[in-house]
């Protein structure tokens, strides 16, 4: 049976979706072991907002946080993003599949060319036809509607 709710892959998903965060998280896939203040140097936030964002990260599994002293270094834990890619990969091989048969349809079949003279127009078949009479009394008896008391243009 497929699972609809799994906690961890929404507070995965819930963390990943704040550009800050993945910017932190791409900080720390660069250089591993940074300290909080490390991390926050380059972002124009201040340090209590880096450290709810580090929380949100923390609580998602996509961080661990060491404490030496009075330092705080993180460092990057792939594990919830691999349960993450597993699920995005089943959706990838469904449009793949999709895709590559649009491909081949696209590619058997041959499309016509633009004709390099233009084709004369043909004469109207349907001239004998009669028209409806919804149409043919539409046709005739058609006036502007104007509100009442003013009078229409010429």
């Amino acid at each position: 049976m497929v699972k609809y709710r799994d906690e961890t892959l929404d507070r995965t998903f819930a963390a990943l979706s704040d550009p800050t965060r993945r910017a932190l998280l791409a900080r720390l896939g660069e250089r591993d072991g940074l300290s909080v203040s490390e991390l926050a140097a380059p972002f124009p936030v201040s340090l209590p907002a880096i450290m709810k964002h580090l929380d949100v990260l923390t609580d998602a599994g996509l961080i661990a946080r060491e404490k030496t002293g009075r330092t705080v270094s993180c460092r990057l834990t792939a594990q919830p993003m691999e349960q993450a890619m597993n699920w995005l990969n089943r959706y990838a091989q469904f449009w793949s599949e999709k895709f590559d048969r649009l491909a081949a349809f696209v590619e058997d079949k041959t499309w016509p060319t633009q004709p390099s003279t233009p084709i004369p127009a043909q004469p109207n078949v349907q001239a004998n036809v009669q028209a409806s009479r919804s149409r043919a009394g539409s046709a005739h008896g058609r006036r502007k509607s104007t509100p009442p008391g003013r009078k229409p243009r010429s």
